[in-house]
């Protein structure tokens, strides 16, 4: 557990009133190479994990599944620097645009999409 608290970091406000967070207070947010534009992971933030990924530029999300905030690469290595980050037209996706380093995907793969291709 890191002793880093992005629940501590505020969106601004003019950031803020343009999201359209879900009924849990989420946005999904895809996640992809720079250069390549490969995606690389879909998942979710709050405020505050948007808020500490643009204030420290590394890849910050919101586990829903263990209810708690995910810094990419804390425990695994596999970090993410953030070079870019923009909001759909509608304001409720979240792209971001990172230069990964090791897999993105939390089974170690370089991306979470590749082991169940359909077509």
């Amino acid at each position: 557990m890191s002793t880093e608290n992005p629940a501590g970091y505020e969106l601004d406000p003019a950031i803020a009133t343009r999201l359209k967070l879900n009924d849990a207070g989420l946005i999904p947010v895809v996640t992809q190479a720079a250069g390549t534009g490969e995606v690389l992971m879909m998942a979710w933030m709050d405020v505050h994990a948007l808020a500490y990924t643009l204030a420290t530029r590394r890849g910050t999300y919101y586990s829903r599944s263990r209810k708690e905030y995910w810094i990419k690469g804390l425990t695994s290595g596999n970090v993410q620097e953030v070079t870019g980050v923009a909001l759909d037209c509608d304001g409720d996706t979240v792209l971001l645009t990172v230069n990964q380093t090791g897999g993105a995907c939390h089974t170690g793969a370089r991306t979470c999409f590749d082991n169940d291709v359909l077509l």
